[in-house]
């Protein structure tokens, strides 16, 4: 929750914390791991495209840095995402996660400015909370991509529960 309250304290457009730090966490707690492991980033996601600058993504790091010093951020405006990934512009950060490799890293969560939880998972969270990875439409087309993703982050070693599908 530290971590969500950082990240609204920016007042960032259409934000969530997502993919590996939601998807470690959760895997952690599925499999029994107390505490869960230490994050190897924060991955903050936001939406603005009237400022695609790498600058202010850094900038936001920054603030987070000082709020919470320490902590890996990456802060990510998901309005330029898809000039890398050679696609047409997302329209909010929800259908930008789509475009991700698989469905289980596609899940985020803000924290509203009434404490309540907001879960961002534009492909559902089914296979996140069902220990199921499987690649997203985007990572049927690029499946090397996802296979490698796998093997070098290890998550069959550390999650063994997890089903791996096609």
């Amino acid at each position: 929750m530290i971590q969500l309250r950082a990240v609204r304290a920016l007042a960032l457009a259409d934000w969530c914390i997502a993919a590996g730090f939601v998807r470690n966490r959760v895997w952690d707690h599925l499999h029994g791991i107390v505490p869960p492991r230490q994050p190897v980033d924060i991955d903050v996601l936001y939406f603005d495209a009237d400022d695609r600058s790498k600058e202010r993504e850094s900038e936001h790091e920054g603030r987070l840095a000082v709020l919470l010093p320490g902590l890996p951020w990456q802060v990510r405006n998901q309005a330029r995402m898809h000039v890398w990934k050679d696609l047409p512009p997302h329209r909010d950060t929800a259908d930008a996660m789509v475009y991700w490799l698989e469905t289980v890293t596609a899940v985020g969560v803000r924290l509203e400015d009434d404490d309540s939880l907001t879960v961002v998972a534009p492909l559902g969270t089914d296979d996140l909370l069902g220990l199921c990875c499987r690649p997203t439409a985007f990572g049927h087309t690029r499946r090397h991509e996802y296979e490698a993703r796998i093997t070098a982050k290890r998550w069959r070693e550390m999650w063994p529960k997890v089903r791996f599908l096609e």
